[in-house]
């Protein structure tokens, strides 16, 4: 059974730091992506970075390019996004997602979902 949890949401208050982390078990392969996602209320879930964990080939949005970080500990399964300079924008449940075939900030890419972590930006 695959496994996906997220940690390390929270309140910060703008211009500020927070780190996620994300779990992931149960794959069969070393050769999968990691991605992270985020859901503001009302809106719809959109594609903020991704890591492929075995060539360590990455997307970000443009949103929070040179402002978001996204890497992985493959020996230990983990995959991070440093999120720097936060902006109230940033406010969201943030969604890690991880999948064989997934490639890039696309929903539909991944099969296996965490439940999701807040972030919260004050200004």
């Amino acid at each position: 059974e695959v496994q996906v949890v997220e940690s390390g949401g929270g309140l910060v208050q703008a211009g500020g730091s927070l780190r996620l982390s994300c779990a992931v078990s149960g794959l069969t392969d070393n050769d999968y992506s990691v991605a992270w996602f985020r859901q503001a209320p009302g809106g719809e879930r959109e594609g903020v970075s991704s890591i492929n964990v075995e060539d360590g080939l990455t997307y970000y949005a443009d949103s929070v390019k040179g402002r978001f970080t996204i890497s992985s500990d493959n020996t230990k399964n983990l995959v991070f996004l440093q999120m720097n300079s936060l902006k109230p924008e940033d406010t969201a449940v943030y969604f890690c997602a991880a999948d064989l075939a997934g490639y890039g900030l696309a929903v539909y890419l991944y099969d296996h979902w965490g439940q999701g972590t807040q972030v919260t930006v004050s200004s």
